[in-house]
Formats: C-alpha cells, sequence, structure tokens
C-alpha cells in the first residue's frame, strides 16, 4: 500500500511537471517569436511549410504537427488574417487548398528561428547526450500511451515517422536557414529586414 502511494505521488508529480514544463516552454516561445510578430503556433506551422514545401495541404500541417486539423485551420484562420499565410485554391481540383507562406512570414521566420535555436540550446544545455536520448524514449512512450487513451491505434514506429522532430536533418536545416541569403538580399547588400521573396 505505501509503495503503490508513492508511486502515485511520484506519477502526479511528474504528470504535474510535464504540463508546467510545457507552459513555461511555451510562453518563453511565444516571448522570444512575439519580437517578430507570430506565436509559437505559427512559428511551427511556417517551419513546417518551410520543411516540407512552399506549399502544404492543412492536412499535411496537421500531420507533421501532430494536431488535429481543425486546430490547425483555425491557426491558419488567424495567420492568413494577419498576413502570415495565403490559402490559394488548386487549379484542378476547387476542392483542394494549399498554404503558402507570404514575404511577411518569409521574414519574420528567419530571425525567429535563430532566436528559437539559441533558446533551445540554453533550456537545453544542461543535459548530457545520455540525458536528451532517455529523454526522448521516455517522452515517446508517454505520448504513445496518451495516443493508444484517444484509441488511435499507432504504433511508436509510426509516432516517430510522423513526427518532424524526428527528421534527422532537421536542425542542420534550421541552422543553414538562419545563415542563408537570398540572391535577392545579396543584391541588396544584405540589408536587414528585407523581404527574401
Amino acid at each position: 500500500m505505501v509503495a503503490n502511494l508513492e508511486r502515485d505521488s511520484l506519477i502526479l508529480r511528474v504528470w504535474s511537471l510535464l504540463h508546467r514544463v510545457r507552459d513555461v516552454l511555451m510562453r518563453c516561445e511565444d516571448e522570444r517569436f512575439g519580437q517578430y510578430g507570430i506565436t509559437s503556433e505559427q512559428y511551427g506551422v511556417l517551419v513546417t511549410l518551410k520543411y516540407i514545401g512552399e506549399s502544404a495541404r492543412p492536412t499535411d500541417i496537421a500531420r507533421w504537427l501532430g494536431r488535429s486539423p481543425n486546430s490547425v485551420s483555425m491557426i491558419l484562420d488567424r495567420m492568413a488574417k494577419a498576413g502570415l499565410v495565403r490559402r490559394v485554391r488548386s487549379r484542378k481540383d476547387r476542392r483542394e487548398v494549399s498554404v503558402v507562406m507570404t514575404s511577411k512570414a518569409e521574414s519574420a521566420l528567419k530571425p525567429a528561428t535563430k532566436a528559437g535555436l539559441e533558446f533551445i540550446q540554453k533550456v537545453m544545455s544542461p543535459l548530457l547526450d545520455e540525458d536528451l536520448s532517455t529523454l526522448v524514449q521516455l517522452l515517446e512512450i508517454i505520448r504513445h500511451a496518451g495516443v493508444q487513451c484517444m484509441d488511435q491505434e499507432v504504433t511508436i514506429d509510426e509516432l516517430r515517422g510522423n513526427d518532424i522532430t524526428s527528421q534527422r536533418d532537421l536542425m542542420k536545416r534550421l541552422k543553414q536557414y538562419t545563415l542563408s541569403t537570398t540572391s535577392r538580399t545579396k543584391r541588396q547588400g544584405g540589408k536587414k529586414g528585407k523581404t527574401t521573396r
């Protein structure tokens, strides 16, 4: 009985910490990304668009972010209103809609990515590589159990395959993106704040 009570207390502490850590990290991200006129949710959409291509269907974005299509649709509505994305209908099939980043989003994404990567490095710096690997494994187990609670039959490997962060080259591509300059920026003498499209 005492062992069960100790385990239950530990489980509750872990559960509470997971929520608190997420809340703190989201607030910190919103603060950093807010300097560039975007939220952490909007940043996630923009990185997804950058990673999977210049235009993507809302369902593709939802899958990559691990969110419901409805929640992504609401985020996209706010982003369209803010001038960060445009919805473009397919000429072949009017029912098909793609999402395209605007130049406003493009000019916010690069400095926001740099700030985001610096923040991630700072927060994670106390952890050793072994700690990070263990943390990933444990969080994947918890995420899988959570997905199963939603009556979704999916394996951990399927979850990993659908997770943008499991793409090995993502960090490399994000770092390269923050360092890259476009031909237009070069023609303008590398001035900051200019449109890169």
